[in-house]
């Protein structure tokens, strides 16, 4: 007699758990979340100290009693630990009551191996949910831009995160072919480290090389191209540094890593059944996560594949609404969720 009452208490979330960032959608709210995956913990005590944006405001500025981590590796849980114990912290930021998450709808890359779904699974259990469902990262990101994916036709999704870059192609609300990779936005970031170590000989942090990445990371020629300041560290005298270079010169940097996720689509596409291929051709690639965003790749996925490319709106949350999508209809969606 008691559940009726205590179910209201209990907040039902969809959770995109990124190696970059994490967001969290609640049932019947949308939204709630949107951090980076990071955390600041006390290496004497193992006490958290600061997790998502106040902890990769930390990345590169701690003193040696602190460490800056990301628990998430390659779209997976490297540290359970820290995992755990920072999903359950977004949890209890986002929550109004005390009562736990009673169903957790969960996103996962589409190559994850059956020990790594049981790491996902437990940690969501540890912080508390009582009913954990896994889902592909590109089927909810189809499902978060409006496609059918239970419909008859093919899709092919791109979804490009921090750590992997996710590529399916959706029919009959399954997979009829995916291909994943583990080169995705952390690589484009760690090319722009290398260039300036090797070209520049200067060494310059995590967060500056995304910054590079967001303002000047393009991957075809822009119409107008810049030149902009970078601050480091020479690695020769060790003393700050200042040096200048052109978005040329970051997209020569960026250009290996574009081809090999070219290259993982061709193969996807490659792979692709002739009925499904002729509805990819007639409807084109969709391309989500923040790789989405970096200068040019639509045109060149487009370029070398010879078919159309779209960007989705909002492709840094299409996962999630995706996720959340399928929390609000369970039901519905039942047959696209991953088998136990």
């Amino acid at each position: 007699m008691f559940m009726p009452f205590f179910g209201m208490f209990a907040n039902d979330i969809a959770i995109d758990l990124g190696t970059a960032n994490t967001l969290i959608y609640m049932k019947g709210k949308g939204i709630v979340l949107n951090e980076p995956s990071v955390v600041t913990y006390d290496v004497n005590t193992k006490k958290i100290v600061a997790i998502g944006d106040e902890a990769k405001r930390m990345l590169g500025r701690v003193h040696k009693e602190l460490n800056v981590i990301r628990p998430m590796k390659d779209g997976v849980i490297a540290d359970f630990e820290i995992a755990e114990n920072m999903l359950r912290m977004f949890i209890k930021k986002i929550s109004n009551s005390w009562m736990p998450a009673r169903r957790i709808v969960i996103c996962v890359p589409s190559g994850i191996t059956e020990v790594e779904k049981r790491a996902v699974r437990e940690t969501a259990e540890q912080a508390g949910a009582k009913e954990v469902h896994l889902i592909s990262e590109p089927m909810a990101a189809a499902i978060g831009i409006g496609l059918d994916v239970h419909a008859s036709y093919g899709n092919m999704i791109v979804d490009i995160g921090g750590g992997t870059t996710e590529i399916a192609v959706i029919t009959l609300s399954g997979n009829a072919n995916d291909e994943s990779i583990k080169t995705a936005g952390d690589e484009l970031t760690e090319a722009i480290v290398r260039f300036f170590r090797s070209n520049h000989n200067i060494l310059i942090g995590e967060r500056t090389a995304e910054e590079i990445k967001c303002q000047v990371g393009s991957v075809m020629p822009m119409s107008e191209e810049v030149i902009i300041e970078v601050k480091g560290r020479d690695l020769v005298a060790g003393v700050p540094k200042i040096t200048e270079v052109s978005s040329q010169e970051i997209r020569e940097a960026l250009n290996p890593v574009a081809s090999l996720m070219v290259d993982a689509i061709k193969l996807a596409l490659e792979k692709t059944a002739p009925e499904l291929s002729s509805d990819i051709l007639e409807r084109g690639i969709f391309l989500t996560g923040g790789g989405a965003l970096i200068k040019g790749l639509d045109e060149r996925i487009s370029t070398e594949t010879g078919v159309p490319v779209h960007v989705a709106e909002d492709p840094l949350t299409a996962v999630v609404r995706g996720t959340g999508k399928v929390l609000e209809n369970i039901d519905n969606y039942r047959k696209v969720m991953l088998r136990r």
